[in-house]
Parts: structure tokens; C-alpha cells; sequence
């Protein structure tokens, strides 16, 4: 007879899943006690699983609280995961149809924490060109694909996942602080795309609008990379490329499910 999968398990690798259960959007950080009371296992238990689980990547110590939170090798999990869900089948399509109309490199990428994570592209022909990000994972405030879904957040969730007022550079032209953040977010917000201007890579500009699913919320975000000098702030209304950003938006968003009429 047949055994059932279940009598195979083995109780420390369940008790290390449970621990990486435990974080959620709302609770991204949890201590050793918490954890012990939750799981009811003994703190020298959990300490244990979590240094494996750190050692591995899986699990990172904030060293100001002493706390746990997910570490990085969850998000890369997390994105290959993503990768071959529906939202990279349907926007393949859409982003080749994106590049042939625009001439410039078209991108789609999710947002992980204050990360984007690009899911794919399709570069255009042209000799001189934005190189494909497939598989990147860059700073959000630094990108368009970024700021795209930083804008359709709550300012608290912002206010969380940027807790330091002085933010991480790509480059010169970054955004540097949190004020100028929120500034750029709000433009974003009103105009229903966002721009970068060699904040991410000096010479590349990129433009983006953000991706709605059947549940309303913001969950990817479509968009063109090019030279800076075919996206120059004088050419951008002329060339056209906006109103393509948001059509192809709203192609992917409809696809995936979202309905602007409903509520």
C-alpha cells in the first residue's frame, strides 16, 4: 500500500518553512521569542533554524533591533516563481508590440520591497540601445518601473520600506531623500506614469506606467528604456512615447484581468 507524502516529512525542514511562513507584509520583522511562542518551540530551536536559515540567505538579522526578516534569497525565489506566472506569458506579446511602436527597449518588472525585479524585455534593433535588464534586481526609487508601483502605495508602506531619510544612490542623479521621494511619487500619482532621467544609469532614460490585475492592486509596471538624448525632456511629448506606455499598460492590465469600470 501506498504511503501517504505526508508520513515522509521531515519535522526540522516543516519547523524552517513554518519560520518563513511566519513573515508577512504587515510583520516583517520578528524576534526569536515571538517566533518560539508562535511555532511552540524552544528558543534554542528556533535560534538554530535561523542561523541555518541565514547562513543560507534565506533569513538576515536587522543589527538595530536584533529582529529576523527574509533575506534576499527569498526574493530570488520569489522572481523565478514570478518569471513563469501570467503575467510574463501575457505581457510577451505586448512588450514586442511596445518596441516595434516606440523603436526603444521595452521592460516589465515587479516591485519586491523597495527592490524591482525585471521579468523580461525585448530590445529594439537599433545600433545604439538600453541593454535588456531580464533577471535585475535595482533600486525602485532609482527606476521608472519603481516608482510606478512606489506610487499607487499607501505613503505609510513608502514610509516603511524607506525608514531613513537619505536613500541609496545609483547615481548623481538619483533621487536623495525621502521628501524628494514622496515629491516624485505624487507627480507620478497625477500624470499615471513615472519618468526616470539617468537616475538608474547615467546616459538612459525610462518611462513607465503601472500594471493593474483583476484585484485592482498595482502589480507590475510596463515601460521603455532608451538613451537619454530620444527621450530629452523637449522630445518627449512629440515623440509619442507616452501615450504607447499607457496603452500598453492598459493592454497588460486587461489581460491580466483588471476592468476600470468596476468597482
Amino acid at each position: 500500500m501506498k504511503r501517504e507524502k505526508s508520513n515522509y516529512m521531515i519535522q526540522s525542514v516543516s519547523h524552517a518553512l513554518d519560520i518563513l511562513e511566519s513573515f508577512t507584509k504587515t510583520e516583517d520583522e520578528l524576534g526569536v521569542t515571538e517566533l518560539s511562542k508562535r511555532l511552540s518551540l524552544h528558543k534554542n530551536n528556533v535560534f538554530r533554524l535561523l542561523a541555518t536559515l541565514e547562513h543560507r540567505g534565506y533569513i538576515e538579522q536587522n543589527k538595530q533591533t536584533e529582529n529576523y526578516r527574509l533575506g534576499p534569497k527569498t526574493l530570488q525565489i520569489g522572481s523565478t516563481f514570478i518569471e513563469q506566472r501570467e503575467c510574463r506569458r501575457q505581457a510577451r506579446p505586448i512588450l514586442e508590440s511596445l518596441m516595434a511602436a516606440s523603436g526603444e527597449t521595452a521592460v516589465v518588472a515587479v516591485l519586491r520591497a523597495n527592490k524591482v525585479i525585471y521579468m523580461d524585455s525585448v530590445e529594439t534593433n537599433r545600433t545604439v540601445r538600453a541593454i535588456s535588464r531580464i533577471g535585475a534586481m535595482l533600486t525602485a526609487h532609482c527606476t521608472a518601473v519603481g516608482k510606478a508601483q512606489l506610487a499607487a502605495l499607501p505613503a505609510a508602506e513608502v514610509e516603511r520600506l524607506y525608514p531613513e531619510n537619505d536613500l541609496p544612490t545609483l547615481t548623481p542623479k538619483s533621487i536623495q531623500t525621502r521628501e524628494a521621494l514622496f515629491a516624485e511619487l505624487k507627480k507620478t500619482a497625477e500624470k499615471g506614469y513615472a519618468v526616470e532621467n539617468e537616475e538608474c544609469d547615467l546616459e538612459v532614460k525610462s518611462i513607465a506606467a503601472p500594471v493593474r490585475d483583476f484585484s485592482r492592486n498595482v502589480i507590475a509596471a510596463v515601460g521603455i528604456v532608451a538613451p537619454v538624448n530620444r527621450l530629452a525632456d523637449d522630445k518627449l511629448e512629440k515623440s509619442g512615447v507616452v501615450p504607447l506606455v499607457l496603452e500598453a499598460a492598459r493592454a497588460l492590465s486587461a489581460s491580466l484581468g483588471y476592468s476600470a469600470g468596476k468597482k
